[in-house]
């Protein structure tokens, strides 16, 4: 999640953002894509068939910046072209999406050879799925001016929408699917912001339409206030302290939440100092486990790596598959960008949970989902949250059964709901979720895209 935190994933970059001369971004800014269809051949041996689908890879330049180019893949459906666009968002802040491509629940994987290989649970076996490299910085994404990184949600989720209405211009067969806004982590902040920017741009007519139907995060943080609290109870919970480390850390938490609250009055100073204050009780609680892996905590994070993900960078950033991607040989792929995650730091500690509230009475679905040994973003902490979201149906909420979710006989997870909102918790994962049960977060999209989860 944090900066200590990327650093120990193996995703600082070598760079702190792609920043490129102006001279190397002659950008006519204008509402469309820049977009070119794949061919796979390029991309290693992934089959003959892969030659029929429908992939693409483009630049969108964000029309409300100086120089901005917003990256993304689109993998229209292996299924059907009338199943749901689903577009997808890591966070970081300042992760590339292509983490979630390569090794979550896209297309394809890397293989030890550098190919391509087919993932039998991609999400584009049920979805049309597309993947944005955002904020600008992040990934491919690139700009020559640093007046382009954004600060908050405000100015990510515009750009997103300017995004979605280029997309749609360029695709119109895909107008009136349902559309549905996904992510993980640090996009518990990113896709509450976003989908209450496509629901209002939708009420006030201001472009295209897009037929939003529901927005889903996986183990993300969305109240802070609540999910810091959550640490304690849940590292007491799976026994990662005792009782007394326990009373000893929650004293910790009324200065954390003091400036949390005084964040959200507008102060950024204490947005800053929330930011230091709460981050204390993670480091005691991780202190006393040692070197377990707050991502996974049934693993150890040997040296100072928990995942290693040097396979896709050294993979993107060959220059034959860039050219394949249309990408200027001169940008560097950032897996994680340090100047990104920096200038989102004063948004970190905002409670976004405040649009959902809205975004429920007029029926747009909500899918909470967290697999149970993730640690930085765990179950509890956002199980909390989506109790104490008030809305019409809160009352409602808690008071409706769990259920098993289940798999091929087997129980992968337990759920609740109650009308558009459900939480799910999910067996045998950890932060990433379609990573570590791939069969069943791929089942879980697909019935509650089609409103059967």
């Amino acid at each position: 999640m944090g900066e200590k935190l990327i650093r120990q994933l193996n995703l600082f970059p070598k760079h702190d953002i792609n920043i490129v001369s102006s001279k190397d971004n002659s950008v006519n800014y204008e509402n469309k894509l820049f977009e070119k269809k794949l061919d796979l051949s390029y991309l290693g041996d992934s089959g003959s068939t892969v030659q029929d689908l429908g992939h693409h890879a483009g630049y969108f330049p964000l029309v409300h910046t100086k120089a901005a180019r917003m990256f993304y893949f689109f993998f229209e459906s292996r299924s059907n072209k009338n199943d749901p666009v689903v577009i997808w968002l890591t966070g970081g802040p300042g992760c590339s999406s292509e983490l979630a491509l390569f090794y979550e629940n896209g297309p394809f994987k890397i293989s030890n050879n550098m190919s391509l290989v087919w993932n039998d649970f991609g999400w584009d076996k049920v979805s049309n799925l597309i993947y944005v490299d955002q904020p600008t910085g992040t990934g491919f994404s690139y700009t020559s001016d640093q007046s382009d990184i954004r600060h908050n949600e405000t100015g990510v989720s515009n750009d997103l929408y300017d995004f979605l209405q280029a997309f749609f211009n360029a695709h119109p067969e895909y107008v009136n699917n349902d559309f549905y806004i996904t992510g993980e982590s640090y996009a518990g902040h990113y896709i509450p912001a976003f989908a209450s920017r496509v629901h209002q741009g939708n009420i006030k007519k201001e472009g295209i339409h897009i037929n939003l139907k529901g927005f889903a995060i996986g183990n993300g943080l969305t109240n802070p206030e609540i999910q810091y609290k959550a640490y304690t109870d849940y590292s007491l919970d799976m026994k990662l302290i005792n009782q007394t480390d326990y009373d000893d850390i929650n004293k910790l938490y009324p200065k954390c939440q003091q400036e949390i609250k005084l964040c959200a009055s507008g102060r950024e100073d204490a947005c800053m100092k929330g930011f230091s204050d709460c981050t204390l009780i993670f480091d005691n609680i991780m202190d006393i486990a040692g070197d377990i892996n707050y991502y996974d905590i049934r693993k150890t994070c040997s040296g100072s790596l928990c995942y290693d993900f040097s396979r896709m960078e050294t993979y993107l950033n060959d220059n034959q598959v860039k050219e394949a991607l249309g990408v200027p040989a001169s940008i560097d792929f950032v897996s994680c960008s340090s100047s990104v995650y920096r200038a989102m730091m004063k948004d970190w500690m905002k409670n976004l949970e405040v649009g959902i509230p809205q975004l429920l009475e007029d029926g747009i679905n909500l899918l909470i989902y967290a697999g149970e040994y993730d640690l930085i973003c765990n179950w509890i902490g956002n199980s909390n949250w989506v109790h104490a979201v008030e809305w019409s149906g809160q009352k409602g909420f808690e008071a409706a059964p769990s259920v098993s979710f289940t798999v091929d006989g087997e129980e992968k997870g337990v759920q609740k709901k109650y009308g558009p909102l459900m939480f799910l918790k999910v067996h045998d994962a950890g932060h990433m979720v379609p990573m570590d049960q791939p069969k069943a977060a791929l089942e879980m999209l697909q019935r509650w895209t089609h409103g059967n989860l």
